[in-house]
């Protein structure tokens, strides 16, 4: 069979190819365009013919062989349309997969819980730095030269050697002497943030922890006004059946100065564990608002007068859940944190 015929021949095969699936085209493909494929063959033949017929059948050839490349391109998406009509069709109105949610920090849910409870109460939320100055965090809260706080095992020092160093706030009153320096009168606000000091670490204690303070000032504001908040707020936190207690107590920014106990939520004051058989929690410290500390912002203690608390919020949610290590807020086990992902916030 001569050349020519050979092309007419494959020619006649290709307009009457047919394949039903993928693999037969690409069996096609492999026949007459792969390595030992008949139109390579054919191609491999040219380089004998006379130079004469060269250019005549070269360009057969060319022919051949673009008409085999789009009739196997034609055959292969003809074979591809058809597997996309014969797969099984997908339901789109399914549900897709569940992908599990990640839940709300206790610490975060329980300070969210307090800021709520004080908003009802109308009072505003304060923020400040936690990098702060030595003024703020301890001279204007009349904390004298010598006093524990100030000693370096205490406090986590940014910069020192100067009249104001830096360091990391030890509590948010910082916050308070910043809002009496700055807002004007009456003064209702709370404080939440995170405070650092020098402690070590244990099941009921950490160098990290969150705080919420608040500060009142207005004319006339009273040690009664103080309880009666504080009360208040046990009820909105732990149930209107709580109860408070107030112990005398001291600091410096303060004076005088109690430390606030609520019945204990568990054994409802008859004495467990938790409360070590005393009936009683510890949740917060606060009292009236030494004059000297309303003097150094700027505000005269003969005409105004306020209170001030503060708690810490891993305390809080740890009466809240009874949770018996403080570490557990700090160490990001899934196992603990998936507890609190039906948490009831307010």
């Amino acid at each position: 069979m001569d050349m020519k015929e050979a092309i007419e021949r494959i020619i006649a095969e290709l307009n009457g190819l047919k394949c039903a699936s993928q693999k037969e085209v690409e069996e096609a493909r492999i026949r007459f365009l792969g390595k030992k494929g008949e139109v390579t063959a054919l191609f491999e033949e040219f380089r004998a013919i006379a130079p004469e017929m060269k250019r005549e059948f070269g360009q057969k050839l060319n022919e051949l062989k673009k008409a085999a490349t789009a009739k196997i391109e034609e055959l292969k998406n003809a074979a591809e349309e058809k597997a996309v009509e014969n797969a099984p069709r997908q339901d789109l109105s399914m549900p897709g997969d569940a992908l599990p949610l990640g839940s709300r920090h206790p610490v975060s849910i329980v300070r969210q819980e307090i800021v709520d409870i004080f908003r009802k109460f109308g009072y505003d939320v304060a923020e400040g730095p936690e990098i702060e100055d030595d003024w703020h965090v301890f001279e204007a809260l009349n904390f004298p030269p010598n006093h524990p706080a100030r000693e370096m095992q205490d406090t986590f020092f940014v910069s020192n050697g100067h009249l104001n160093p830096l360091l990391l706030r030890t509590h948010t009153s910082s916050v308070q002497v910043r809002t009496m320096e700055t807002h004007p009168l009456p003064i209702r606000v709370i404080c939440p943030g995170r405070v650092f000091r020098n402690e070590a670490i244990s099941a009921r204690a950490h160098c990290i922890f969150h705080q919420v303070e608040g500060l009142y000032i207005d004319k006339n504001v009273s040690f009664a006004d103080l309880k009666q908040a504080i009360l208040l707020f046990a009820r909105e936190m732990f149930g209107p059946d709580t109860q408070i207690r107030m112990r005398p107590s001291f600091f410096p920014f303060t004076e005088p100065s109690a430390e606030v106990d609520v019945s204990c939520n568990i054994c409802k004051g008859k004495g467990c564990n938790i409360c070590k058989g005393t009936g009683w929690l510890e949740i917060m410290g606060c009292g009236m608002v030494d004059p000297n500390v309303l003097k150094a912002s700027g505000i005269d203690p003969e005409v105004y007068s306020g209170f001030a608390f503060g708690m810490g919020v891993e305390r809080i949610a740890m009466l809240k859940w009874q949770v018996n290590d403080l570490r557990h807020y700090f160490e990001n086990d899934l196992r603990f944190l998936s507890e609190f992902a039906t948490a009831t916030e307010v």
